[in-house]
């Protein structure tokens, strides 16, 4: 490496740690954003915009984010939030059914179960990641349930990103708050790969 190009790879290296702090920064506020719980698709959906705006060196910061939480949530990111967690308490009472009530077939159903929890969620938070100002929920989340089943391994790779955030909180609960921001940034990188894959 010549001397020239040292400074050249010490500013890159720099600006991809400091879109990784970023992340972790993101992760917090999509924490604090999602406290009531129903407002958690419209945190992601400011999280992920945030982000973009941050890889696209626009101007960004915490205002802009409330400004899409708010926004998102007047687009009917609230009852995105609402439903779906009616769709995991759903999924948690059929379980404790199937483990109350042993029946033939009860870890099948149960199985079916987690599989549908888990690709509701996905397509949740591919919805959200795909949400700008002035997109309707009604559009998104269809277009990204299709994603979902048509794009196992980019629904794969936000599973893994959800383990990480669930393993994070495991071993110690403040660590799932910037894990959150991983999530978002991971789940952006595999909407994007969705773009470039045939059909889409």
């Amino acid at each position: 490496m010549t001397a020239a190009e040292a400074p050249v790879r010490g500013a890159r290296f720099f600006a991809r740690f400091a879109v990784f702090a970023e992340c972790l920064l993101t992760g917090v506020w999509i924490a604090v954003a999602a406290l009531p719980l129903v407002t958690l698709p419209a945190a992601f959906a400011a999280g992920a915009g945030h982000l973009r705006r941050t890889v696209g060196d626009e101007e960004t910061g915490p205002r802009a984010f409330a400004a899409e939480v708010r926004a998102a949530l007047r687009g009917g990111g609230w009852a995105v939030g609402l439903g779906w967690w009616a769709v995991l308490a759903l999924v948690w009472a059929d379980l404790a059914l199937v483990r109350a009530l042993p029946v033939p077939g009860g870890r099948a159903a149960g199985a079916v179960a987690i599989l549908a929890a888990l690709w509701a969620t996905v397509a949740v938070l591919r919805a959200a990641t795909a949400w700008r100002p002035g997109a309707t929920w009604r559009t998104l989340l269809p277009a990204a349930g299709r994603r979902s089943l048509r794009d196992p391994a980019g629904s794969l790779l936000v599973v893994c990103g959800l383990a990480v955030v669930a393993a994070s909180g495991w071993l110690s609960a403040p660590l799932s708050l910037p894990a959150l921001g991983l999530l978002t940034a991971g789940t952006l990188a595999t909407e994007r790969r969705a773009a470039t894959l045939p059909g889409s």
